[in-house]
């Protein structure tokens, strides 16, 4: 396989998990081995791209001990910090395993934008990776550090979106 890159989707809007999950599911029909980490993301529920990753052989590591201050209001940032630390180390492990063509860290920008860690954490991902390894990174606010060290960046922008009315996130449609 040639040499990974490295993919970076953030921004204000919808859709920069999906478009990870969705290049997932492609590699993994064309018989590549991928992994998701999952960071900062609830573990009261399973979103509809984990089963269908799962339904699809795509590893995904969920570390449910983590929730984004934007949706937990009193969410320990201590806690979260100790938690990510020990995200960190686990998908070092995976990542320099070299059982994956591709690893997904989703949210891992914010982590990077709520202090929880830092590029020096993200450099030393990028340099533990395996040559053949794709990388991609997720979530909102990524920093122009990483923006720079990425070979492909797709911001998501919010232009409109019916939470802004009221309406609640649908099953099947945001998670």
């Amino acid at each position: 396989m040639p040499k990974g890159l490295i993919h970076v989707y953030t921004g204000e809007g919808k859709g920069k998990t999906t478009a990870a999950f969705g290049l997932a599911e492609r590699a993994a029909g064309h018989g590549r081995k991928v992994l998701v980490l999952q960071f900062l993301k609830s573990g009261t529920r399973e979103s509809g791209e984990i089963v269908s990753a799962r339904n699809s052989g795509i590893k995904v590591i969920k570390f449910n001990d983590q929730t984004t201050p934007l949706f937990d209001r009193d969410a320990s940032p201590e806690r979260i910090r100790d938690s990510v630390k020990k995200a960190i180390a686990v998908s070092m492990e995976e990542i320099k395993s070299g059982l994956y063509d591709i690893v997904i860290l989703d949210e891992f920008n914010t982590v990077l934008k709520c202090g929880f860690a830092t590029m020096k954490d993200a450099r030393e991902i990028i340099d533990a990776k395996p040559e053949r390894l794709e990388l991609v990174f997720t979530g909102r606010g990524a920093p122009q550090e990483l923006i720079e060290l990425a070979d492909y960046v797709t911001e998501m922008r919010l232009i409109k979106h019916p939470f802004k009315n009221g309406v609640k996130a649908r099953k099947g449609i945001e998670f």
